[in-house]
């Protein structure tokens, strides 16, 4: 554990925060101006960071420290010149909301830290895939790919790697780093989302029920380690930014940037969030009669902004893996079928690994054996809520107050968005956008229309004498009951590392490379994710690594054992992933021979000790 990185991320966000709010008009509540300053500085970062490499400037700690510090240092001065005043703290009904939000990041962050930690490797394919580009950024403070080795790097928006890249830099195990700063990111949108809901909806109560079952609904995000984990928490950021451009119309500042940073962290949501910002902005201009000319100009201000990555990396995103841009010979018309495959693809109503038709069930029944990357479900009690709040929307609709009506109408035109989002292979919609991945967005307006159903409630038992405490107390336990229990249950289990490892007697022996040093260079005969992931390191995109790799299963072992000395590595492993490898370009009768060769050659040289072996590998000392 970083003690010292958990403290610099805090400083990083909240200084960048504090410098994009510093000359806005700030909520007068201090938890709330201090806190969202961190979720702003959070938005920001991804821009920065793709900023600094645009400039040739390094991805430093460092750097963004400094840069973190110049807005909040002046201010500190100024303040000292003018006389320094503390604020002034007291009780009331707004700090005690905001202590009891703590507390359920509180929990939500105990929760996903002992899931992520439950097990001694990375969940499924993704994390280690990103732990590479992580290592890389952290080490070369830089956003190329020369030689297209990364997954997240070019053409895959960089923004989760990079932020993740320059906490690495100060905090040594890798794996520490990608799975606690994962968790608090998720459990930090709770604290945002109440602070955007209270804004949104103009009411405290109800914007800390609808942070209750946002923290509870089993769709919104588990611990599962990849960039949707940053981006949902900076669409709650974006939205609180918008529904302040009404107290201050420069707050579309911080919303452009905010956007841009979301754009800059994950190609295929921002898609859909381009329609949640749009639904929120013909709406509140429909109210209001007139063009709402700021929140278009944040929408669009923030697009425009991200392309500063798209744009320049435009080739490899519709040439990487085709040949690359350099052997582009027709360019206009293979920008045209590349491009409509991409749409195609992104687009088709049955998009996306885990996206299959949903039944009643899979709404209203939440399930404590649940997908890992994105859960499904919503649970019996918070559905009939959802389903009673539609009612009382509809029966109040009329005698509501504009301000009431614009959060509503915005909130039912997002839940619908995301419901057919969901169900677009289930009803055959002619567009889909991975289907799946519409569960985690679907949360937050589902949130907030049961808040609704829910406070209708806790005032109908009043009239009967029932203390609000009463009826609050036995819906939330409810919703535990029906949901929450359930995703904790599935955010607290064992999961598995993945379709790329051959059997889990292989992962074991993995394992043993945790007893190890920090950084020991280890070689695997397969692929350098896994030691990378596992907190060593082999250059995996180095030039004369990946020229080494290259024909290694019949090269000399003399000549293996000099280079690898030569380079201080001080373990080599061959596994049952390099068996699946070498199959693929040998066969597996001669795969099979010629790693058994190489093996008894190892054996048999003088210069390699068996360190550790299970069925699925074994991994030699180098003497």
């Amino acid at each position: 554990m970083s003690v010292v990185t958990i403290i610099l991320f805090f400083i990083y966000t909240y200084g960048l925060g504090f410098s994009i709010t510093y000359f806005l008009k700030n909520s007068g509540n201090f938890f709330e101006r201090n806190l969202m300053r961190i979720g702003i500085g959070l938005g920001v970062l991804p821009f920065l960071l793709v900023l600094l490499d645009f400039l040739h400037v390094p991805i430093d700690w460092k750097i963004v420290l400094l840069l973190s510090l110049v807005v909040p240092a002046f201010a500190f001065l100024k303040s000292m010149k003018n006389g320094l005043k503390m604020p002034q703290m007291r009780i009331t009904k707004s700090t005690l909301y905001v202590l009891i939000v703590l507390l359920i990041f509180a929990l939500t962050l105990f929760m996903y830290v002992k899931g992520a930690f439950v097990y001694p490797y990375f969940e499924d394919d993704d994390p280690w895939a990103h732990a590479t580009g992580i290592k890389y950024i952290s080490m070369e403070k830089n956003l190329d790919d020369p030689n297209n080795t990364f997954k997240y790097i070019k053409p895959y928006p960089p923004g989760y790697d990079a932020l993740m890249g320059i906490l690495h830099q100060t905090s040594p195990s890798l794996m520490w780093t990608m799975k606690f700063f994962n968790a608090l990111i998720i459990s930090l949108g709770i604290i945002f989302f109440y602070f955007f809901a209270k804004n949104f909806m103009h009411n405290g109560n109800k914007a800390l029920i609808a942070t209750a079952v946002l923290a509870m609904v089993p769709c919104y995000l588990s611990h599962f380690i990849w960039a949707h984990s940053l981006i949902m928490t900076l669409l709650i950021v974006a939205l609180y930014c918008f529904v302040k451009i009404d107290n201050d119309k420069r707050w579309i500042y911080p919303s452009i940037l905010v956007i841009s940073g979301i754009s800059l962290t994950q190609p295929t949501q921002p898609i859909k969030f381009f329609f949640v910002f749009m639904i929120y902005f013909v709406v509140k201009s429909f109210y209001s009669k007139r063009f709402r000319v700021k929140e278009f100009s944040a929408i669009v201000g923030g697009y425009l902004l991200s392309l500063i990555w798209w744009a320049v990396n435009w080739k490899d995103m519709f040439f990487r893996g085709a040949g690359g841009a350099e052997k582009i010979t027709s360019i206009q018309g293979n920008i045209f079928l590349r491009l409509i495959g991409i749409i195609q693809k992104a687009f088709s109503y049955d998009g996306g690994t885990a996206t299959r038709p949903y039944t009643f069930n899979d709404f209203f029944i939440a399930k404590s054996q649940n997908m890992i990357n994105n859960p499904v479900g919503v649970g019996v009690v918070i559905c009939l809520l959802a389903l009673f709040s539609l009612v009382i929307i509809f029966l109040t609709y009329k005698s509501m107050k504009k301000e009431k009506k614009i959060w509503v109408m915005v909130s039912l035109f997002w839940l619908i968005f995301t419901f057919l989002g969901i169900n677009s292979m289930t009803f055959h919609l002619p567009v889909g956008l991975v289907a799946f991945r519409f569960w985690m967005l679907f949360a937050i307006p589902l949130s907030i229309v049961v808040s609704e159903g829910f406070w209708f409630l806790v005032g109908f038992f009043k009239q009967f004498r029932v203390p609000k405490i009463v009826t609050i107390a036995l819906l939330i336990i409810l919703i535990f009951l029906t949901s929450g229990q359930q995703k904790y249950a599935v955010n607290t289990a064992m999961w598995g590392p993945g379709q790329m490892w051959t059997s889990m007697d292989e992962v074991q022996g993995y394992v043993w490379l945790k007893t190890l040093p920090i950084g020991t260079k280890v070689f695997s005969y397969y692929h350098d994710e896994p030691v990378i992931g596992f907190d060593k390191f082999s250059c995996l995109w180095c030039d004369d690594v990946i020229e080494f790799r290259d024909g290694l299963l019949t090269r000399n072992i003399s000549d293996v054992y000099s280079w690898l000395k030569s380079k201080d590595y001080e373990y080599l492993i061959i596994d049952g992933m390099a068996y699946r490898k070498y199959s693929d370009i040998y066969g597996e009768n001669e795969s099979a021979r010629l790693l058994a060769l190489r093996q008894n050659e190892i054996n048999s040289f003088g210069r390699f000790q068996p360190a550790h072996q299970t069925k699925g590998m074994v991994i030699f000392k180098i003497l």
